[in-house]
């Protein structure tokens, strides 16, 4: 079987059968492994992904709108993404939906839609967001790790000492962690942590929205004003088409993660106002109980090493890809050492997927520990990525693919969402930037305390 997986031939060598089996019951049309994700295993990686520690902040962010601009910008967003989402899942199959050429990745979904330099702008943005997102959830979890540690610190000292901690020692422990996980091989393999990640997700988010509301309560009143502060991978089965279940899991998924959004969110700023932390569980906007702080913030950790992976697994077999096709007779490059480990059974080394994925999470990690601004470096990832990967490929793909005529109404109505995207990203951009800048200036390379 291992020959099977690798020489992209089995359906021509599996005309007796395989242990008996009917091919077709072992691999797809494409050659393929059968594949075996659902709506719900892919509404769970999608969860994992997009429920991050940001949703933590939002009550930061709905502070600086108001009560009207706040939620309302909520909602607006998460329907364009679900609407972006669906076209997107249209470009899976070119040509015919059923039958026709899978494009296993974002990228081949723009090399057959757009082709050109579009492909290698794809690229580029897509990776450099990815190398991102691994730094900001490095810095993510070295908090809510420091976050764990001042809680008991304050608690066991009263609130007297200020308990001020470097973060290093978190991060590296992070990237530890983050190493010796990124060596799995392929993305199949982590389903079951993004199933744990998603359910950790829902473990924190819970926390500060039961939180938020128990403050609310005390307050005996809603604080805030109405104008705010004054001043994947290819895994999915069929039948259905993969398009329909994309779609279904984009539904279920951006219905959930709005859902805790608008709650973490309004309740967040309902309980303090203007004066909600940028992060209710880190930022000390609650101080007790604070067993279920720690309980909230070991959550927040677990949850990020899933994620991690489930944004990095992409990258990592990118990367090992072109490199295969660069220097195919490398033995460093393509060639598998097996043995066996105790308790483990047999287990296959590539000495270059070992070698560049370590080197890629101790590089993330030191960049962590260089400019560890959660924030600023969240909000910045975020709207640098949003525009050209959320918006301007998957219209322009849909555009490409459905032969929508220019200038038509439909095509107007297209650009007119991605040019407003536009704006906004830029807008988001220059304000994160301006705040990267003002953390620069207090800012003493790797001795970073909270």
């Amino acid at each position: 079987m291992g020959a099977f997986a690798t020489n992209g031939k089995q359906l021509s060598h599996l005309s007796d059968g395989v242990y008996g089996l009917d091919p077709s019951l072992c691999f797809d049309d494409d050659g393929r492994p059968r594949r075996t994700g659902t709506v719900w295993t892919a509404s769970a990686h999608i969860i994992t992904a997009v429920i991050g520690s940001g949703v933590l902040s939002l009550a930061w962010a709905i502070a600086q709108l108001g009560w009207i601009a706040g939620p309302a910008v909520m909602f607006i967003f998460s329907f364009v993404i679900y609407y972006t989402s669906t076209l997107l899942a249209d470009c899976y199959r070119s040509g015919d939906p059923v039958f026709g050429k899978r494009n296993y990745t974002y990228m081949d979904a723009v090399r057959s839609n757009l082709g050109g330099f579009k492909v290698k702008l794809c690229g580029l943005v897509q990776y450099l967001s990815l190398f991102g997102v691994a730094i900001g959830y490095t810095i993510a979890a070295s908090i809510s790790m420091m976050a764990v540690k001042r809680s008991n610190c304050f608690h066991a000292s009263s609130g007297k000492n200020p308990c001020h901690i470097s973060e290093n020692p978190y991060m590296i422990a992070f990237g530890v962690v983050e190493v010796m996980l990124s060596q799995i091989p392929d993305f199949d393999q982590i389903w079951w942590l993004s199933i744990v990640a998603a359910v950790m997700s829902f473990t924190y988010s819970s926390i500060g929205l039961s939180l938020g509301i128990a403050q609310i309560v005390a307050n005996k009143s809603f604080k805030g004003s109405f104008t705010g502060i004054t001043v994947r991978r290819d895994t999915i089965k069929s039948p259905p088409t993969e398009s329909r279940t994309m779609k279904r899991a984009s539904l279920i998924s951006i219905f959930v993660t709005t859902l805790f959004y608008m709650a973490c969110g309004c309740m967040g700023y309902a309980a303090f106002g203007d004066l909600a932390p940028g992060n209710l569980l880190t930022g000390f906007g609650f101080y007790n109980p604070f067993w279920l702080l720690d309980i909230a913030n070991i959550a927040i950790v677990i949850h990020l090493v899933g994620a991690y992976q489930v944004y990095c697994q992409p990258l990592f077999a990118f990367i090992e890809k072109w490199a295969s096709q660069k220097w195919p007779e490398s033995d460093f490059i393509n060639k598998d050492i097996k043995f066996n480990v105790y308790g483990f059974g047999p287990v296959s080394l590539n000495l270059f997927r070992t070698s560049w994925r370590s080197v890629f999470v101790i590089t993330t990690t030191i960049i962590s520990m260089m400019m560890p601004f959660f924030n600023d470096v969240v909000g910045l990832l975020g709207a640098l990525g949003f525009w050209p990967l959320t918006v301007y490929f998957p219209i322009e793909m849909y555009i490409a693919q459905k032969k929508v005529p220019k200038w038509s109404t439909k095509w107007v109505s297209l650009q007119m969402l991605s040019m407003a995207c536009l704006v906004i990203s830029i807008a988001a951009a220059a304000g994160s930037i301006a705040g990267v800048v003002i953390d620069l200036k207090v800012y003493k390379p790797f001795k970073t305390k909270y």
